[in-house]
């Protein structure tokens, strides 16, 4: 395991823990322990660019879904959600970007969410079968997503499940609701007004747009809607449309975006990565509201997925990315044979001093567009899961 520091400006709290990480927080802080991983290669062959974890038959154990698969826990035996298919990782993609798992029509099973290629594919559901044999029937959410980065977010108000946040017809960001029938598409709430094409880019809600994510940047304790030109103020009935637009600089085109006090100075910062060159950064808030970028790392390149977590249990969030082998094939982006590597950032802090240390956990596999932080094995230590070009991986924790 290598090690490298990057020292720079300030620090913050909070946890993430049970079977999947990302949306639930609790208060412990524990002194930093040792953490090293144990690889294992779930499928060699290129299924997907994302992945979810979820318990698929009810037996108690945390499953993989990966597209078309998903795969059994604890070997990890390899089912057919829909027709797998066969993908060119040196010249195409596949039909699976993003992947969430969640109980959609409430039958206790958990579902799977499959969203595509940005634009071109249908965002769908596909809903488990209850142990039955056969292929998961196929439901419509909505008819695109245009955002590289869709993601799961607390914004639908409190005791309110998670709802999907992305942008659609090159057009407008919104949320995702589902109405009284799970079979019909869901509700979009809009967050912003409708862009000309001409300036959808801008806006971040153009197919291919990089980077979004959901925070409170303004302490008002609503989650806002970001990109890397600013964010949308969240209102306080969430359900209302075209929410105040706040212009801010949050650098390069980049992965999943994410709000934390990273120098506990009491205001929200956002980390992002650069999703095609090179690039891993925290944007300091300052006491006007403005924002610093600060340098976490600069050593490889595509770093197309992001999750921030707090690895070694000593209370502070820290980030976990990698490498998107092949985002472009052999021939594309920056780079794009460099060792495919996953590794997470150790966020430290001294007084007021932040600092990242470096820790590689693999060299040959790396991230898709998006991967999972789960529970794997019960001993409440996060682990990782991700799916790419060069297959499907698990990294389980050790003691």
């Amino acid at each position: 395991m290598s090690k490298h520091v990057a020292r720079l400006g300030v620090g913050a709290l909070a946890v993430v823990a049970f079977v999947v990480y990302g949306l639930t927080t609790i208060g412990y802080v524990a002194p930093p322990r040792t953490v090293t991983f144990k690889k294992t290669v779930l499928d060699r062959e290129f299924r997907s660019e994302g992945v979810a974890v979820a318990d698929v038959n009810k037996d108690g154990k945390p499953d993989v879904l990966a597209g078309n698969l998903w795969y059994e826990a604890p070997n990890w035996t390899l089912h057919e959600i829909a027709p797998p298919g066969k993908f060119d990782a040196a010249k195409g993609y596949s039909n699976s970007f993003v992947n969430f798992a969640m109980d959609v029509n409430k039958d206790g099973w958990m579902d799977q969410i499959r969203i595509g290629l940005p634009f071109d594919h249908k965002v769908l559901w596909l809903e488990n079968p209850k142990g039955k044999a056969g292929h998961w029937a196929e439901h419509v959410v909505f008819r695109n997503a245009c955002n590289e980065s869709p993601t799961l977010a607390n914004l639908a108000g409190a005791g309110k499940d998670p709802v999907m946040v992305f942008s659609f017809d090159d057009a407008q960001m919104a949320w995702y609701e589902l109405g009284k029938d799970p079979n019909a598409e869901f509700t979009a709430h809009t967050i912003s007004d409708k862009f000309p094409k001409d300036k959808s880019k801008d806006a971040g809600v153009f197919r291919y747009s990089h980077g979004l994510g959901v925070g409170d940047i303004n302490g008002d304790k609503r989650p806002d809607v970001l990109i890397r030109g600013g964010y949308w103020e969240a209102p306080a009935d969430p359900r209302q449309p075209n929410w105040k637009f706040v212009p801010k600089n949050f650098g390069d085109e980049a992965a999943q975006m994410y709000v934390y006090d990273v120098d506990g100075d009491g205001l929200n910062d956002v980390l992002s990565s650069s999703a095609h060159k090179i690039g891993i950064w925290w944007h300091q808030q300052q006491k006007d509201g403005s924002f610093v970028t600060r340098t976490i790392d600069g050593s490889f390149s595509q770093s197309h997925a992001l999750e921030l977590v707090d690895i070694n249990g000593d209370g502070l969030k820290d980030l976990v990315t990698g490498k998107r082998f092949w985002a472009h094939g052999p021939n594309g982006d920056i780079n794009p044979n460099d060792p495919a590597v996953v590794v997470w950032f150790e966020l430290q802090r001294k007084g007021k001093e932040v600092s990242w240390v470096k820790h590689e956990i693999d060299n040959d596999s790396g991230v898709g567009t998006q991967f999972a932080i789960a529970d794997l094995n019960g001993d409440k230590r996060p682990d990782i899961i991700t799916s790419n070009k060069k297959g499907v991986h698990v990294f389980v924790q050790q003691k």
